[in-house]
């Protein structure tokens, strides 16, 4: 095996694929990067036998081969070198590692013993924009459910129509629902299917790496690959490939409100920040804070009492249509909500004090977040 090419592509390949490589008693191979050099390219590849990753890299390959030697060790010596060109060759069991100053060997593994990375065929593929896939996993995956005891409301419900992708988070207290469109679709079958949050964290990393560069300027689209228990994710050069949850997710629609008694639009930066103030306040261990929607004064009042450290009352100027209501909500699932929504104003929807609280960007109509009321 020999091969060239330069440290900033090999640094960003490796920052892609190193991640998941991690220490296993049972398998210490899976700390290892499999480097693997065929057809003018290198690749390397990763798995921890829920996800795999792959890498392409340009290169200039002179001798083909494959080998495997520690994914955190060989990723920190390339990211200390010099911006310039690297020669890998494997010697005598070792890899060497040569640029103008640097001459090092790095003692690894043979190839054989590292497991095999599923492939899944690259036909019909549902495509969505990298930049708006990223933005969208963030702004639901932070109400995900980590309990065991549910798997299937442990990972993230993706919807595929021919139109758009639709992806749900809850853990039975709040629930996040975003919409995106579909920028092409090869594939105009419909699918339900649960993603580990693992996976959808690690692309979300992924695409994070790529965004300084020229590529993600070059490369707009992400493409899904689908089959009954994997899904591959595949965009400049990377193959994630993950294994789906088994289960079917709750039919959450039934809990979302169809109509509301009371509805205001108020400036969203002036309600997280009214949230933030009473939030000193809340009781502990329940962080709740009471919204009070006054429609005569064309005003919100959010209060907030504790023994211990004493009380607030902060007034927001809004919008607001129906009856004079009020909710007890947990300030930090609050937060979460409007922190996830950028347009400038947002909607609340409420019936009553027992009911689902309902929240929405203003004017868009591709998110909308569920927050169950604290029952007084």
């Amino acid at each position: 095996m020999k091969i060239s090419c330069t440290q900033e592509n090999l640094n960003q390949g490796l920052m892609v694929v190193s991640h998941i490589a991690y220490k296993n008693s049972n398998l210490p191979i899976l700390s290892n990067i499999l480097i693997k050099v065929e057809d003018k390219l290198l690749t390397l590849l990763t798995t921890n036998l829920e996800i795999g990753v792959t890498m392409q890299i340009r290169s200039k390959v002179e001798k083909k081969g494959e080998y495997s030697i520690d994914a955190k060790l060989f990723s920190d010596y390339v990211s200390f070198l010099p911006k310039e060109r690297i020669d890998l060759e494997l010697e005598d069991d070792n890899l060497k590692i040569t640029c103008e100053k640097q001459k090092t060997k790095i003692k690894g593994q043979s190839a054989i013993e590292f497991p095999l990375i599923p492939k899944i065929e690259k036909n019909n593929p549902y495509i969505i924009s990298a930049k708006e896939f990223k933005q969208a996993i963030s702004e639901v995956i932070f109400a995900v459910s980590n309990s065991e005891a549910r798997p299937e409301i442990s990972g993230i419900f993706m919807g595929l129509s021919s139109t758009n992708i639709i992806l749900t988070t809850t853990d039975s207290y709040r629930l996040a629902e975003k919409k995106i469109k579909l920028t092409d679709n090869k594939n105009n079958n419909e699918k339900k299917l649960i993603i580990p949050v693992k996976t959808l964290n690690e692309i979300s990393r992924i695409l994070g790496i790529f965004k300084d560069s020229v590529s993600l300027e070059e490369i707009e689209n992400i493409e899904l690959y689908i089959t009954e228990n994997q899904i591959m994710f595949t965009y400049n050069g990377l193959d994630l490939i993950s294994r789906l949850i088994e289960g079917q997710y709750p039919d959450y629609t039934q809990i979302i409100p169809s109509t509301y008694k009371t509805k205001t639009k108020v400036n969203n930066k002036d309600l997280i920040k009214a949230v933030k103030t009473s939030s000193l306040f809340t009781k502990s261990g329940i962080n709740d804070i009471k919204i009070e929607l006054i429609p005569a004064n064309k005003e919100i009042i959010v209060t907030s009492s504790s023994s211990q450290t004493g009380e607030n009352i902060s007034k927001i100027e809004a919008e607001i249509d129906g009856i004079e209501n009020n909710i007890v909500l947990n300030y930090r699932y609050l937060l979460d909500g409007l922190q996830n929504i950028s347009s400038n104003n947002v909607i609340l929807e409420i019936n009553d004090n027992n009911s689902p609280c309902v929240i929405k960007p203003d004017e868009i109509n591709d998110y909308i977040y569920i927050i169950m009321p604290i029952k007084q």
